[in-house]
């Protein structure tokens, strides 16, 4: 047995045994108790009595443990931040955002400990669970939830998303009240790919968003190519628009782009009443950020800002 370390990368290596991973583990000096260990083998071994781990994945899942246990269990709750109309200014939707149940381990937290240690998928299928379950105790028929997921956690739609159709299901939702979000931090390498997620979802009755507009790789052109039933505007763009003219023009092209393409334009993160005026002069659709109500456990139409 062999294997090879730098400070670039960790190799990968085979294991059979507890014991032979606890001796892989101290000659590379990571610290642990023996209860760390079996934990940790628990969670990453696989049946296989020689499978291929990397060691790095092991180790965060040591050092993780706490957050570890919390994906896989999935203890979170969803708050919710309404979404207006921008025009009439009713209520018109929540957007479902991640939360652990005890509120000490910050959302950031949970997403970079899911990626440290291979755990995107399960996060991603927990969090749509976790909406789902909290739009029927909180959310009337005909108010859409708006539910962020990670297409990189999506290898074959029609497999993956059993697990959520299965789910909606369950709880009698209407799939029509349900909006998913691509949320991508990475390049989308694979457009096909991506427009199969989104047909999945559109096959089985639930609308499709584009996350954050004008930011990474959300761009013009890939709204044109993806043609998503809604697109969000980053809140970058939002912040301050009523006085940038560069800010200005973005969302004028970006509204007016919706028009020709039939898809509904929300800014998010607004936060002034002066920022709001000027989105509803141009016409825009939808309307969320801290001025109409900040993300909370038990929303109520008092948060809701009359306009």
């Amino acid at each position: 047995m062999g294997f090879y370390l730098s400070a670039e990368r960790f190799a990968r290596f085979p294991y059979s045994s507890k014991n032979q991973l606890k001796e892989i583990l101290v000659k590379v000096n990571l610290l642990f108790t023996g209860r760390q260990l079996d934990a940790a083998i628990h969670k990453v071994k696989d049946p296989a009595p020689y499978h291929y781990h990397s060691l790095q994945v092991i180790y965060q899942h040591v050092i993780n443990e706490e957050t570890v246990s919390l994906i896989q269990t999935g203890a979170f709750v969803s708050h919710l931040q309404p979404i207006l109309h921008a025009q009439s200014g009713e209520l018109y939707g929540y957007e479902s955002l991640l939360r652990s149940a005890d509120h000490e381990i910050s959302p950031y937290h949970l997403f970079q400990t899911a990626q440290k240690t291979n755990m995107q998928s399960v996060l991603d299928k927990k969090a749509r669970e976790a909406a789902i379950r909290a739009r029927v105790s909180q959310v009337p028929d005909g108010i859409k939830s708006f539910i962020n997921f990670l297409p990189s956690t999506i290898y074959n739609p029609e497999y993956c998303l059993k697990h959520t159709f299965d789910i909606v299901k369950k709880y009698d939702v209407l799939p029509e009240d349900l909006v998913f979000e691509v949320v991508e931090t990475e390049k989308i390498g694979d457009m096909n790919h991506l427009k199969n997620i989104l047909d999945t979802y559109r096959k089985n009755g639930m609308k499709v968003a584009l996350d954050d507009l004008g930011a990474g790789f959300a761009t013009l052109e890939i709204l044109r190519e993806l043609h998503p039933d809604f697109v969000k505007i980053d809140r970058n763009y939002i912040s301050d628009c009523h006085e940038n003219l560069e800010k200005q023009d973005f969302l004028a092209n970006v509204i007016n782009l919706g028009r020709k393409l039939d898809i509904q334009v929300l800014g998010e993160g607004v936060e002034k009443e002066e920022e709001f005026e000027f989105l509803k002069g141009l016409g825009i659709d939808f309307v969320q950020g801290y001025l109409f109500g900040k993300p909370a456990l038990k929303p109520s139409v008092h948060l809701v800002r009359a306009i």
